[in-house]
């Protein structure tokens, strides 16, 4: 009797030991399967965040090539534009300045415009001149434009006024300005574009 009791003890515990140990074996086998998913998981989306980051990275790097090369040359453009505005402007401010240094340049220009300005029957007309001028302008005035002063020809001389002349309406309305600085700038107008020519067309 205690020996089948024994048996029968002996069969409960070994079945129940295998038992336990197939659980086991599943649960390991589902865990490591688990494990594998996961892994393989975590490997596509870290290759995903790579590619993604190197995607990134080549577009910030072809947008900061495109930038720093547009930057370049507007700065190119732009040195280039001043440094031939400067050769311009010193090639033409030397002989533009002697010219209207010259009182007879001077004279003959405001004979012109005056004369132009009283053929359309409008005297409402004032000169503005620099006071430096002023003795041998007056004279200038009273010998060749008398009967325009008399008509109402205004004439004011101005401390501001460095050098050629402005005219205008007498009720200031606008003026048109006729200095070596304006003379200057208009030609510079012209001919930059030819210094630029000159300077860089090897550049081109």
């Amino acid at each position: 009797m205690q020996t089948k009791v024994q048996e029968l003890t002996d069969k409960l515990y070994n079945e129940g030991v295998e038992k336990a140990r197939k659980e086991a074996d599943s649960i390991i086998k589902e865990a490591k399967n688990k494990a594998s998913e996961i892994e393989k998981e975590a490997k596509k989306n870290a290759e995903k965040i790579e590619k993604d980051s190197k995607d990134e990275a080549e577009k910030l790097k072809q947008h900061v090539e495109s930038e720093l090369k547009m930057t370049v040359n507007q700065s190119v453009s732009a040195l280039k534009q001043d440094l031939a505005s400067q050769v311009t402007m010193k090639a033409i401010q030397p002989g533009v300045k002697e010219l209207f240094s010259n009182t007879a340049f001077l004279k003959y220009i405001i004979e012109k415009v005056v004369k132009g300005w009283v053929e359309k029957d409008n005297m409402d007309i004032k000169v503005i001149l620099s006071d430096k001028d002023q003795k041998e302008m007056e004279k200038f005035f009273k010998n060749q434009l008398a009967d325009e002063l008399n008509k109402g020809l205004e004439i004011i001389y101005s401390n501001g006024l460095k050098s050629g002349f402005k005219v205008g309406p007498a009720d200031n309305s606008y003026q048109i300005s006729f200095t070596d600085e304006d003379f200057s700038n208009f030609l510079q107008t012209y001919l930059r574009p030819k210094t630029n020519e000159l300077l860089f067309k090897e550049d081109e």
